[in-house]
């Protein structure tokens, strides 16, 4: 069985298994489970537990060296949707690490936050001016003709994340198969991910690879002026010459035992949270970092005149999170002890590794970003005062739904002109 190589732009799950076999008659199948209406109260919660799951995703993935972008929302979706064909401990494992406990329901918060979401994209009227907000997540299930998944499991998916089938032939027409995921990724990312299944990836022994794209395009509420040049210096102690955008603008601004944060609005309800440790303190500050910490930040910010200088980034991250997330508490899944039967009950299924990439642009008008996550599985065979803030160091930031205060996209910029 072929191992899989980093891979981007979108969400993929991959079955490498046999299911409940039986002849698939249409091109695409769907289940007609209706989708679920949206609990505002659930996607609250669901914002705490991706939080929380943001925050400790983030500290396993810093603790190597470089510029990090990921999409915790992205992750999280894939992973439990996975979850929604786990049982005994495997589930109970998944449950720990998504923190569903907070959620109560995992699946009807995913539902009702994806339905919040769907409410942010437009055109906005502002200053005189026309701002657009993009947003746009999307799911799909690519499954092999001639067999047949769970029900429940099937039901679920279309209930709760609004995904149907697509019936592809892995065994005969593989090369096909992720051409057609492929484009279908690649559109729905604005070909910011144009393969995200390298060849290689999918064989015959494929069953079913799950999709899922995000992609945001967003401008600021208050555009910079044109960026200059300007020092940055990163953490081994060299400088770096970046470009620094300029923003003079009453904003929440906080300040706190370790750290500086500034939000910066976009037009439409989005905003990103730029959080500026001190000068060293990197390292330590990322250690206390949880969702708790996240929310806290955000909440304890007040307005303020900003003089803001901030770097131009744009960069792209892939990282292999099979040993994270088995280090954060769901090893089992990853063993050939995983129980996957509610997916199906042909042949058990393990996960061979899960695979993200995230790209992310920053600059004078505003943001671009557009994540992916693999789940790869197979068989076991009023201002009160001035403050002036220059990001001339390493610094996080937090791209965050503001009525739910759900985390989309999260990072850190250690050298903003490393691509």
């Amino acid at each position: 069985m072929r191992r899989a190589r980093a891979i981007g732009g979108a969400l993929a799950l991959s079955l490498v298994a046999a299911a409940c076999a039986s002849p698939a008659a249409a091109q695409e199948v769907r289940s007609d489970a209706p989708r679920s209406a949206a609990d505002a109260p659930a996607a609250k919660r669901a914002t705490a537990a991706l939080d929380a799951f943001a925050a400790d995703l983030y500290r396993v993935i810093a603790a190597e060296e470089g510029n990090v972008v990921l999409s915790p929302y992205s992750v999280a979706v894939a992973l439990a949707m996975t979850r929604a064909g786990a049982r005994g401990e495997t589930s109970a494992q998944m449950d720990a690490v998504l923190h569903a406990s907070l959620a109560a329901d995992l699946d009807a918060g995913f539902n009702a936050l994806e339905q919040e979401l769907a409410k942010r994209p437009g055109k906005f009227s502002v200053n005189d001016q026309t701002l657009e907000l993009e947003l746009a997540t999307a799911n799909r299930l690519w499954g092999q003709k001639d067999f047949a998944f769970e029900k429940p499991f099937l039901d679920t998916l279309a209930a709760q994340y609004g995904v149907g089938m697509k019936i592809v032939d892995y065994e005969n027409a593989t090369e096909d198969a992720r051409r057609q995921i492929n484009s279908w990724v690649a559109q729905r990312t604005r070909d910011r991910i144009k393969d995200l299944i390298a060849q290689g990836v999918l064989d015959d022994m494929t069953r079913l690879v799950l999709t899922n794209a995000i992609y945001l395009k967003a401008a600021w509420l208050q555009r910079f002026a044109d960026a200059a040049p300007g020092p940055f210096h990163r953490a081994d102690g060299r400088s770096v010459e970046a470009q620094l955008m300029r923003l003079g603008e009453q904003l929440l601004y906080g300040k706190g035992a370790g750290y500086q944060a500034v939000r910066l609005p976009y037009a439409g309800g989005l905003s990103m949270l730029v959080i500026v440790p001190d000068a060293g303190g990197l390292a330590a500050f990322e250690r206390t970092l949880d969702g708790e910490a996240i929310g806290r930040i955000a909440r304890d910010l007040s307005g303020v005149q900003v003089n803001l200088a901030l770097p131009k980034f744009e960069f792209r991250s892939k990282a292999g999170l099979k040993q994270a997330l088995s280090e954060l508490g769901m090893p089992i899944a990853f063993t050939d002890r995983a129980d996957f039967s509610g997916m199906t009950r042909q042949e058990p299924l393990e996960i061979a590794d899960v695979i993200h990439e995230a790209f992310i642009s920053v600059d004078e008008k505003g943001t671009e970003a557009a994540a992916a996550t693999a789940v790869v599985m197979r068989a076991t065979s009023a201002p009160l005062d001035t403050v002036d803030l220059v990001v001339d160091r390493p610094f996080l930031f937090v791209i965050r739904d503001d009525q739910t205060g759900a985390t989309l996209f999260m990072g850190r910029v250690m050298d903003p002109t490393a691509k």
